[in-house]
């Protein structure tokens, strides 16, 4: 069943929708795996991963972190680096990296079996890198410097929607585009995606984790902007609570149309984990 992400996101008119968002896949990883566990060898294995760590934190929403499967893929497949240094078009590394056949299958067979796991309890979210950011990293795997013009970061953005094109047929119900300072610039070369997200119905939602960029008028092309604080133009606000979650500080209740966002760092302790979230949740 498809549960679609802009269908759960609570609206600045009062409607009630999700609670809380979690990043939790280096702690999950940690705590469930150790720290040289691989979740992504194969979709069952991912699938026993992300049911233990789904049913331990209960968050309102499933996010797959489609970069870490990519460098797991890489990291047991190092023939593919060299696919990705066979030319020197400076959007090259990542194209050949998002469209190798491999990578792209076990992302739709991850995706079915998370969907089949939920029934419908949660939406299916794919967390991608903002374009430049993934273009400097695939650029980095060959051994390249960051491509720092504009028209690479347009090719970028038409790669990942082509990647999210790929696994339409599939219960996806949203993307999300995590995005720092330096990214927000590149608001408008991101049209392919939102597009892709617009014509699938998804909810397109963007993270925000830097500390000096501010969105204005891009923030309406969002159904949701998760920031420390979410600028009123957006459809919903994540205000992202982190630091005063994990800090033990108090938390501010919701506003109308918000909902909280909290990282998990890594390296927590479970039981102060699970304290902090059921503080939240109280």
């Amino acid at each position: 069943m498809s549960v679609t992400l802009a269908d759960r996101l609570p609206d600045r008119s009062g409607k009630a929708g999700l609670r809380l968002w979690l990043k939790s896949s280096g702690y999950a990883r940690r705590l469930l795996m150790g720290e040289a566990g691989d979740p992504w060898v194969s979709a069952p294995a991912y699938l026993a991963f992300f049911t233990q760590a789904h049913g331990l934190l209960r968050p309102d929403v499933a996010v797959i972190e489609v970069a870490d499967l990519y460098r797991s893929w890489i990291a047991r497949h190092p023939e593919l680096v060299t696919e990705m240094a066979a030319k020197r078009r400076a959007a090259w590394p990542l194209r050949a990296m998002l469209e190798a056949e491999g990578p792209r299958r076990l992302l739709a067979e991850v995706v079915e079996a998370v969907a089949a796991s939920l029934r419908g309890q949660a939406p299916v979210v794919l967390a991608l890198p903002a374009p430049r950011q993934w273009l400097a990293e695939a650029s980095a795997a060959v051994g390249r410097p960051a491509p720092d013009d504009g028209d690479a970061v347009e090719d970028a953005a038409m790669y990942l929607a082509d990647l999210a094109r790929a696994v339409s047929s599939l219960p996806v119900g949203g993307l999300l585009i995590e995005a720092g300072d330096g990214d927000l610039g590149d608001v408008e070369a991101w049209r392919p995606l939102a597009n892709v997200a617009r014509h699938y119905r998804w909810g397109l939602v963007l993270r925000h984790s830097g500390s000096g960029g501010r969105l204005n008028g891009e923030a309406a092309d969002f159904d949701a902007v998760i920031a420390a604080v979410p600028p009123a133009a957006a459809g919903a606000g994540g205000r992202d609570i982190g630091p005063a979650l994990w800090g033990d500080a108090p938390l501010s209740p919701l506003a109308a149309g918000e909902f909280y966002f909290a990282e998990v760092p890594p390296g927590s302790a479970p039981e102060a984990v699970l304290e902090n979230l059921a503080r939240l949740r109280a």
